[in-house]
């Protein structure tokens, strides 16, 4: 079971992505919270238009557990997703209360 909570956070930074292949760097891809127990969540702008834009919500969580890694992902995730919501306050912001999409 996921035991991150908002107060567990031990770091916080604006996320950049490094190519592995060509080693160029893209700054600027969002915002990534760490928690103690090595769970990551990283928010992040995606879309090009100049109206509208998709948050995309990436959330991680590190399960040493084998016999728990068949899980339904979303079961697993649930709590750390309910910390992302708190974090972002993205019902506040954005009056969503459910995803468009999960992947």
């Amino acid at each position: 079971e996921i035991r991150s909570d908002v107060s567990d956070v031990v770091a916080a930074d604006e996320f950049e992505y490094k190519d592995p292949v060509d080693g160029s760097v893209s700054k600027h891809q969002g915002v990534r919270y760490l928690f103690g127990d090595g769970s990551r969540l990283v928010f992040r702008l995606s879309g090009t238009g100049s109206v509208g834009a998709t948050i995309r919500v990436y959330i991680e969580q590190y399960e040493k557990d084998s016999s728990k890694t068949g899980r339904d992902s979303q079961d697993a995730l649930a709590p750390l997703v309910d910390v992302a919501l708190k974090l972002s306050k993205m019902q506040e912001y954005t009056g969503r209360s459910a995803p468009t999409v999960i992947t």
